[in-house]
């Protein structure tokens, strides 16, 4: 056997040996980063999936159980100092959220007065109902017995046929009690627009001309606007 000829197939050999084995780790690189993309790929699925059958609302209740744990906590604490939770909550408050909190306050229920009976009847209406705090149990028993004409149509006989608790009629008289004595002694002073024109001279003469802006005010809408402008004949 000649010996030159095996040492030159001896390098040709490690070479190709080191090619398949450098071949063979890129594989199995390849092949691990294809299980985690695929084990990635996964999680993310069944994540997207939970979030899918998750409220639509689920992130803001989220949000607001964790601000509320948050406060619990803070309270705890100042509870723990001795001190008076809401003197330190008003402390760490600045004048621009606290101008911003009142301004949202202001634009989510505004005070606008008395202007008809319509318009106070819905915000009555309003009020009560943001009150209401449904029996979900009652609701189901009452949807199982009735099956079908729970969801009445013009077809169906049993309009008129509920009867209500006595719970419910006890809730419903001791509602409309709290608003007689709640109306009995309410009394509130209107709210003060400070951009409206003085056409006053004192308290009486405000009524009075807020009373006549009412009921003529459409009429004499042209002369007040060509007195201001000085253009009256």
């Amino acid at each position: 056997e000649d010996p030159v000829a095996a040492t030159e197939e001896e390098p040709t050999e490690t070479a190709a040996s080191h090619k398949r084995e450098e071949r063979l780790r890129k594989f199995r690189e390849l092949h691990f980063k294809r299980n985690e993309a695929r084990k990635l790929n996964h999680q993310e699925v069944v994540e997207e999936d939970k979030r899918l059958k998750l409220p639509s609302n689920w992130e803001a209740k989220k949000s607001r159980l964790e601000w509320e744990l948050a406060e619990n906590e803070k309270k705890k604490e100042c509870a723990a100092h001795g001190e008076d939770y809401h003197r330190v909550k008003l402390l760490e408050i600045t004048a621009d959220e606290a101008e911003r909190w009142e301004r949202k306050k202001k634009k989510k229920n505004p005070d606008t007065g008395f202007a008809g009976y319509a318009e106070a009847q819905f915000r009555q209406y309003q009020r009560l109902t943001k009150q209401i705090r449904p029996d979900l149990q009652s609701y189901e028993k009452q949807r199982e017995e009735s099956g079908e004409d729970f969801y009445p149509t013009s077809n169906s006989l049993s309009y008129g046929s509920h009867v209500p608790t006595k719970d419910g009629i006890d809730r419903m008289v001791e509602d409309v009690e709290k608003q007689i004595e709640k109306r009995a002694k309410y009394s509130r002073r209107r709210a003060y627009n400070d951009d409206a024109d003085i056409d006053y001279i004192n308290e009486r003469n405000a009524k009075f001309n807020k009373k006549a802006e009412r009921f003529y005010g459409k009429y004499t809408a042209e002369i007040k606007q060509n007195l201001e402008r000085g253009t009256a004949v």
